[in-house]
């Protein structure tokens, strides 16, 4: 092969742009982008993804391949810079650094000061007349090389760091080593490293270079990157690695390092936010070792400075027309850009800025909509503490993620994953400063707690992006790990008690307090107006209570896609007459029960069609097997079991036996359950087929449906009943159910003589109707896929058993890339609905389609069915919100022709 055949791996700073994201990654792409834009970026270059894809297949043959484009890629850079790699007085020193697509922070790993070694350290003091920082620079390096390089754990660096520190002071800090503590903290990070690696830490800066891309390229596929491209639905996209000519931040008291926000983060004020240290690198920031300044110090500090950097954050939002998440540092007075990228932001500061930026102009409302981030909707409508609650508070931190939470206090994130997995109790995760290593733990919590860091922290950074309350930085809280407790002053919050965190205002309060739900207002009200101006798909909510109903509407719901009507048996006065319906020998006395549940459920409907007067409420008739309103059969053999002994008792003692009849009843209840259970309930005695075996129940509730309508349209109320009939396999029981159920709404509506629209249709949930959707049109005016069923069916699992037992496996392994009773799996159910629609309006044109199981509420599957023509999404009511985000979301990227 001839090196114009060569593929290019490398690619200059000057040569990249945010085009080339998924080739450079996003650092990468953006170093590009402002170093064409002319803002002041140390010079380098950039490996790209592909090759770290290819490093996986074959790392030697790649790293063969590049490591002569490296070598002349660093020839360019000695030139840029006027500095020699692995010159021992004047070296290059490099930073090598992560870079996926996709923003993935603190996830992988990045190595600072590469080059140094035992000569070039004193020749950097010496240039520099600066001993202090090179020999605090060669620690870092040191540090950061065994632990990403060769997993030497950053704990074991850091108790050598804290030894060194404690024997100042008990609060000093990384600042107040000297140069002599330097140098011995260097000698005892060597000894560790050459006690965990069997040989001495590399002095060829050429050595260590490579081991360090290779690094980089397996910390794409390390444990937390793993997690968190699993939890953020990630692509397996590779990483890039960003070499980097480095500027130091911690060359004294003229220099600085710091993250900057173009707009605020936790609310979305358009005021310029971040963060910063005197005489520090850059993970001294995120890693909330120290807790940094605030951003507007700087103009007293750095006055020029400060004004330099306002402005180039303006230039870089206008340019990329999103709020920024900036890194800079500042060398002997001189500023410099690092990277760039969009800001990870609460949900509550997403809908904000992206409302405000509409009204400044700077980009359309189609834009303002795509910004967001559907999953995260459902998060801004975090609970708050009751303004009236009497609270105790322990401390106050730093407001990084809003939302309040109340939750027991658990000290290691493994313990927070497997309790999540094992109890109901919400956890707060309480840690000195989190770390990557803590995705897992974050993830689990409802909440987090940390005595360290700022805003810009990895705890803060991570919560806000997983929409999660977070305080960081109450350094009040006093973390005793080892005895997994924290105190605050003479307060004690061992592992296990509930504390209660508020994001919103940093507060932390003892033990647990009332909390309220949020409401739709302000910006988010604005937006999700926006999205209903946009948007074509229609949104209804899945809801079976009046306060259910009322709810759907406050968030926006424009009807009800499915009304559970077996979810009005459940109520506790009313299941003792429907088992009496269920168990009675005669069908007077079935019909006597029936006569009694008749005017429940129609009192339920009225409640329900005034809420939703003038919308359509589709009304599902009963579902599930009949045994699931009996008692558990094990629960009944064992009272009947305390009544035989009780009896027997008796009768040896009394010589009477009270309990006979008792016992006779229990009996037939024993052969009743027995006679209603089945080896597969679920494709069993269920949907249409109770309706055929048992019609008096539909009728009853058809009755019920038509009665609540008819009264309340003679009383001026506009009712829409849409009257679904379930579980439908053929075009034969629809026609026999319709039947039955059609006589009985038209002799009411007769008899109430009132003029009622209405509709009667069908859930497509079986494969065999969405095969043959064609005729079941001929008698449905209307389809509702049931996609929790329908799932199950094409794909031939049990929900319960599979997620129980080997979903997870599937997804670990890959088998399947996504759970499809969360997400709707388009190959084979969606396959079965695009055919199912299709056919249907081939024979009833206007047949109107919708969705209603837990996919109607799940952006993905929501974009699916709005590409294959459905009418509306109906989901639960705290999902509305979202389903109208992405409805919008769908539309636009219909009419771009990305769906």
């Amino acid at each position: 092969m001839t090196s114009t055949d060569t593929p290019k791996y490398i690619y200059d700073f000057s040569e990249g742009r945010k085009e080339l994201k998924n080739l450079l990654g996003g650092k990468g792409a953006n170093l590009g982008e402002m170093t064409n834009l002319g803002l002041n970026i140390p010079p380098g270059f950039t490996i790209t993804t592909e090759a770290c894809l290819l490093y996986f297949k074959d790392p030697e043959k790649i790293m063969a391949q590049i490591k002569p484009m490296v070598l002349g890629h660093l020839k360019s850079l000695e030139k840029a810079t006027g500095k020699i790699f692995g010159d021992k007085n004047n070296p290059l020193l490099l930073s090598v650094r992560s870079g996926a697509p996709m923003s993935m922070p603190g996830m992988m790993d990045t190595i600072l000061n590469l080059g140094l070694n035992d000569v070039s350290v004193k020749g950097i003091a010496e240039l520099t007349k600066n001993s202090r920082f090179a020999y605090d620079s060669w620690r870092r390096f040191i540090q950061m090389f065994g632990d990403v390089c060769m997993g030497i754990g950053d704990e074991k660096f850091e108790r050598i760091l804290d030894k060194y520190k404690r024997a100042i002071s008990r609060t000093a800090q990384d600042t107040d080593l000297q140069v002599k503590d330097l140098q011995k903290i260097i000698a005892d990070y060597k000894a560790l490293y050459e006690k965990e690696i069997g040989s001495s830490f590399p002095q060829d800066p050429f050595e260590q270079l490579f081991i360090a891309i290779e690094a980089v390229f397996k910390s794409w596929n390390n444990k937390r990157a793993i997690t968190y491209r699993k939890i953020s639905n990630i692509p397996n996209l590779g990483t890039a690695v960003n070499i980097q000519a480095m500027v130091f931040g911690n060359k004294g008291k003229n220099s600085a390092t710091g993250v900057a926000f173009t707009r605020d983060p936790s609310n979305g004020d358009n005021i310029k936010f971040g963060e910063y240290l005197i005489n520090a690198q850059g993970e001294d920031v995120v890693a909330g070792i120290r807790t940094p300044k605030k951003l507007e110090e700087l103009s007293n500090e750095f006055p020029e400075i400060y004004k330099d950097l306002k402005q180039t954050m303006v230039k870089l939002e206008k340019h990329y027309k999103d709020m920024q998440d900036i890194e800079f540092t500042i060398e002997n007075g001189v500023l410099y850009i690092l990277q760039t990228r969009n800001g990870k932001r609460t949900p509550s500061a997403a809908v904000k800025i992206a409302v405000d930026m509409v009204k400044e102009g700077l980009i359309t409302r189609e834009e303002a909509i795509m910004s967001i981030d559907p999953n995260k909707i459902s998060k801004l409508l975090f609970k708050s503490i009751n303004e009236s609650a009497v609270v105790r508070v322990l401390a106050k931190g730093i407001n990084a993620s809003p939302g309040a939470v109340s939750g027991i206090a658990i000290f290691d994130s493994d313990r927070a994953e497997e309790l999540a997995n094992s109890q109901e109790k919400e956890i707060i995760l309480v840690r000195p400063q989190t770390k990557p290593e803590d995705v897992h733990g974050l993830y689990a919590s409802s909440g987090v707690l940390t005595q360290f860091g700022g805003k810009t922290s990895h705890a803060a950074v991570v919560a806000r992006g997983m929409g999660k309350p977070a305080v960081v930085g109450a350094q009040d809280v006093e973390i005793d790990e080892e005895t997994k407790e924290f105190r605050i002053g003479e307060t004690v919050i061992k592992e296990g008690e509930y504390i209660t965190i508020d994001g919103t205002t940093g507060r932390v309060i003892e033990g647990k307090v009332p909390l309220e739900e949020p409401e739709i207002k302000g910006e988010f009200l604005e937006l999700l107006e926006i999205a209903d101006e946009i948007r074509t798909l229609g949104v209804r909510a899945n809801a079976d209570t009046p306060i259910d109903a009322m709810k759907a509407l406050e968030f926006g719901a424009e009807g009800i896609g499915l009304c559970r009507t077996e979810h009005m048996f459940m109520a506790q006065e009313r299941l003792p007459v429907v088992q009496k319906m269920i168990m009675a020998q005669t069908m007077e006395d079935r019909q006597d029960a029936l006569d009694k549940i008749l005017p429940m459920q129609k009192g339920d409907f009225i409640e329900i069609f005034k809420i939703m007067e003038g919308k359509p409420v589709t009304i599902r008739l009963l579902d599930p097997p009949l045994h699931e309103f009996l008692p558990e059969l094990s629960t009944v053999l064992l009272e009947n079991q305390e009544l035989k002994m009780t009896n027997s008792l008796s009768k040896s003692l009394l010589g009477i036996s009270p309990l006979d009849e008792e016992i006779k009843k229990k009996k037939k209840v024993i052969k009743l359950i027995r006679s209603l259970s089945e080896e597969n309930p679920m494709m069993g005695l269920r949907g249409c087929r109770l309706g055929i075996i048992w019609p008096e129940i539909n009728e009853m509730q058809v009755k019920a449906i038509f009665e609540a309508a008819c009264e309340l349209k003679l009383q001026g109320v506009e009712v829409i009943p849409e009257v679904m009939i379930p579980l439908v396999g053929m075009i034969s029981e629809l026609q026999y159910v319709k039947t039955q159920l059609l006589e009985i709404a038209e002799k009411t509506i007769k008899d109430y003589r009132v003029d009622l629209k209405y509709k009667f249709g069908t859930m497509i949930e079986i494969p065999r109707a969405a095969l043959t959707a064609d005729e079941i049109a001929m008698e449905a005016e209307f389809f509702s896929f049931g996609t929790n069923d329908l799932t199950q069916m094409t794909f031939g699992f049990s929900r319960d058993d599979a997620e129980g037992k080997f979903l997870p496996v599937y997804l670990n392994n890959d088998i399947l890339e996504r759970n499809p009773f969360e997400t709707l799996d388009q190959d084979g159910v969606g396959k079965l609905m695009r055919m199912a629609v299709k056919l249907g309006r081939k024979t009833r044109p206007n047949l109107k389609c919708g969705v209603c199981g837990e996919h109607g509420g799940d952006p993905s599957s929501i974009k699916f069915v709005a590409s294959i023509g459905l009418d509306y999404v109906s989901c639960s009511p705290f999902r509305i919100p979202v389903a109208r985000i992405t409805a919008a979301q769908a539309e636009i990227m219909k009419k771009n022709k990305e769906l």
